[in-house]
């Protein structure tokens, strides 16, 4: 699996999250590897699962970042799919080593276009170049 399939699958984890209590993740996650994911290796989903948990134990230094870099923009009225692009994207700037700027923001931006309206990807980039 390439790391732009892990990267969206990341991102679906975590936009399924936004629209359930913590303690229904753990099945959730496994209702989306069966259906999405079923042919995958044991190791990827662990992988997935982890790297979606890494997200969300770090939205507590995330969210006031995005809060500043978006001023007039309240997060709870963001877009979901936007919400969590940046999320992920703010997570792979600020605190994965492995992934440079430029990719983080990239592969944000292509995830905007594939899954946000029209003027996601523009606001996505907006934003996270303020944070680089």
């Amino acid at each position: 699996m390439t790391r732009r399939e892990i990267r969206e699958h990341v991102f679906n984890m975590l936009f399924q999250s936004e629209f359930h209590e913590p303690v229904e993740l753990t099945e959730q996650n496994q209702m989306y590897f069966d259906l999405f994911m079923q042919t995958s290796e044991e190791e990827e989903k662990s992988y997935i699962e982890a790297r979606m948990n890494e997200v969300r134990g770090h939205l507590g230094e995330i969210d006031p970042m995005l809060a500043e870099a978006t001023s007039g923009w309240k997060l709870t009225r963001m877009g979901k799919v936007e919400l969590t692009l940046l999320r992920l994207a703010v997570y792979e700037l600020k605190f994965d080593e492995e992934i440079p700027a430029k990719v983080a923001i990239n592969e944000a931006v292509e995830l905007a276009k594939k899954f946000g309206g029209d003027a996601s990807a523009g606001f996505i980039n907006g934003v996270l170049a303020k944070l680089a």
